[in-house]
């Protein structure tokens, strides 16, 4: 018969032990880390070999530690960048399939789930500067009505869930923009055409005013400002290697349709019916 009492000065701290490592382990793999960073790099993967993130819901099942792939299909990380899905995908692929049943309309039957790519990051950030660059490969002319003026290359700002969030960037018309979506509705802080010189948007014969192959830059900076208010401001580096900033706006009180968002959220990347590479993706808090 086994011997209790003559062992339980071993089996009781050694049950303590495996306890604390169960809830240790149930913390890193069955929810989202709530990571207090200062800064975050994914300018390059830091390896030879090239490997995918794949959409995953809820967060808690996304397999990377650092990002969050809540739509697009795949992301494609490679030594000197990272991408959304570029061109066609496979026919047999499960997520061509996927997007088939699910949003045949908006990635055309599934071939193009990258149409709706929206990168989450993993760890929350308050007052923050993001900075990422893009390279538009190519515009996709989806037949979707949601194809339109307002898409473009977006960076995700305290990204509480996909209806509460700000959001800055460059629209396929040519305009910067600073918005808010508070419960699904959205509400423009501030907008400013910046490719003036570049023509006007119309769907199908100038769908896309952006420079295409050619590498721009995005930046963002947010700061509470006192207890009532959030400042916002918005950079471009068109390729002279120097931040230009195009927008800036204050939001408080109840001025644009809401209450400000002050509390910390996940940042990001959104980008809408296009095929994009992204490198130099930087986050600090301030």
């Amino acid at each position: 018969m086994f011997q209790y009492e003559k062992y339980k000065k071993f089996i009781i701290p050694l049950a303590v032990i495996a306890l604390a490592v169960a809830i240790i382990l149930t913390n890193r793999f069955f929810f989202s880390p709530k990571k207090e960073l200062a800064s975050f790099d994914f300018s390059d993967s830091g390896n030879e070999k090239s490997f995918v993130i794949e959409e995953a819901n809820p967060m808690k099942n996304s397999k990377n530690p650092d990002w969050w792939l809540n739509s697009g299909g795949k992301m494609f990380v490679e030594k000197d960048y990272f991408s959304t899905n570029l061109g066609e995908m496979d026919k047999d692929d499960k997520w061509r399939q996927l997007y088939k049943e699910n949003n045949s309309r908006d990635s055309d039957k599934g071939y193009y789930p990258q149409n709706v790519f929206r990168l989450v990051t993993r760890s929350q950030w308050q007052n923050l500067a993001q900075q990422v660059y893009f390279n538009i490969e190519r515009i996709n002319l989806s037949e979707s009505e949601y194809r339109n003026e307002s898409n473009g290359v977006l960076l995700f700002n305290r990204y509480q869930d996909g209806d509460n969030l700000y959001y800055t960037g460059l629209r396929v018309d040519g305009h910067a923009v600073i918005k808010k979506k508070i419960d699904g509705k959205y509400y423009t802080l501030a907008e400013k055409n910046v490719l003036t010189k570049k023509g006007k948007y119309a769907r199908v014969d100038s769908p896309n005013l952006i420079p295409e192959n050619t590498w721009i830059g995005l930046k963002s900076e947010l700061e509470n400002d006192g207890d009532d208010a959030v400042n916002i401001k918005l950079y471009i580096d068109d390729g002279t290697g120097e931040w230009k900033k195009v927008l800036e706006v204050t939001d408080e009180d109840e001025k644009y349709g809401a209450a400000p968002i002050f509390e910390k959220g996940y940042a990001g990347i959104r980008t809408d019916f296009m095929d994009v590479k992204f490198k130099g993706y930087h986050i600090e808090e301030h």
